[in-house]
């Protein structure tokens, strides 16, 4: 059986810097990650979803229906359980990506999660009748959630009516992420989340 994702990028040499996420990224070698959703429903088997395919179930969602950079993102539904023509997005994006960094994509989408997860955030605590906002640590659980939930996001919000397919988007997203720029709608994110944290300090 063929271990490399999609059949081309191999899993053997990614590394993962940060410790705390090490423990919750899933790099179990898949030549197609779909697991059919046998690890649905139970607590905390995300863990064992390989971290790829946790980036392709962030992608099958609608719109947002709010505003989000100054624009309401609805997509009325065109991604939400097609997870065939998601992967395909995906496959597009991780080749794009190859061809751009010449790097293993799957390295850069483990660089854009590290550099993209905040590791504060703010929580609202009440005492006296008086809601106070205050700076807590972020888990590594939620961290990895949060980066992949942005990523995925971002690539939404960078094709929605413009000249841009999702893969290349996501592609985009994945390199400005990896590399810590800070156009990158995931970097902004975390950016934003500390800034408020420090100043609830």
């Amino acid at each position: 059986m063929d271990s490399k994702l999609f059949g081309k990028y191999d899993y053997e040499g990614v590394s993962i810097r940060d410790a705390s996420l090490a423990l919750y990224i899933n790099l179990k070698p898949l030549s197609l990650p779909h697991t059919f959703a046998r690890h649905a429903n139970k607590p905390f088997a995300k863990g064992r979803v390989n971290v790829v395919e946790r980036l392709a179930n962030k992608l099958m969602r609608g719109g947002t229906g709010e505003k989000l950079s100054g624009r309401v993102i609805r997509t009325h539904g065109k991604l939400q359980g097609k997870k065939e023509k998601v992967l395909k997005v995906l496959r597009d994006a991780f080749d794009i990506v190859e061809k751009k960094s010449k790097q293993n994509p799957i390295q850069v989408l483990i660089l854009a999660l590290e550099n993209s997860a905040p590791r504060e955030d703010i929580t609202r605590v009440r005492f006296g009748g008086v809601s106070y906002q205050v700076a807590v640590d972020v888990s590594a659980q939620r961290r990895l959630d949060l980066a992949l939930r942005h990523l995925g996001l971002a690539a939404i919000m960078h094709a929605f009516n413009a000249k841009v397919n999702l893969a290349e988007a996501l592609a985009d997203e994945l390199l400005l992420a990896s590399a810590n720029d800070q156009n990158s709608y995931a970097i902004k994110k975390k950016n934003e989340v500390e800034r408020m944290a420090r100043s609830a300090r």
